[in-house]
């Protein structure tokens, strides 16, 4: 059985968490810059099997797309090409960022490692993973 791994993409960088091989466990993997997120993903790949990626999907309350969705479907289009052979699905990321932020504040991180936007990207895909890993178990 392969992992399950989750991309908290943006226009500058990407947030990716990962599940165990027996998908019980998610953690974050790393934050890299969205313009090397492929050639990270293929040398991710190489090395590790990956069987399902999810992917956040940004939308706003009333569910319209955010300033962001065009970004994230483009990305979805080229995963696709390259990497036909691993399913990509979009689940809903709204109130991740701010769950992020809050599970910082409450493990006491200071001031100044919160404002680290790769931290945030980071959790954001971490709880964005557990929920979905949540969701396929009720």
């Amino acid at each position: 059985m392969g992992r399950i791994m989750a991309i908290d993409y943006g226009g500058k960088r990407t947030g990716i968490a990962v599940t165990d091989p027996f998908r019980i466990i998610a953690s974050g993997l790393q934050t890299v810059e969205t313009k090397t997120l492929i050639p990270f993903l293929k040398q991710y790949f190489a090395a590790e099997t990956v069987d399902h990626v999810i992917i956040g999907e940004p939308k706003n309350w009333d569910d319209s797309d955010t300033h962001a969705t065009p970004l994230v479907q483009a990305f979805v289009t080229r995963f696709k090409k390259e990497f036909p052979q691993i399913p990509i699905e979009g689940v809903d990321e709204r109130f991740t960022s701010k769950m992020a932020k809050q599970s910082m504040i409450a493990s006491g991180m200071k001031k100044k490692d919160r404002r680290d936007k790769g931290m945030v990207d980071l959790i954001a895909a971490t709880i964005l993973l557990q929920e979905f890993l949540e969701s396929q178990s009720r």
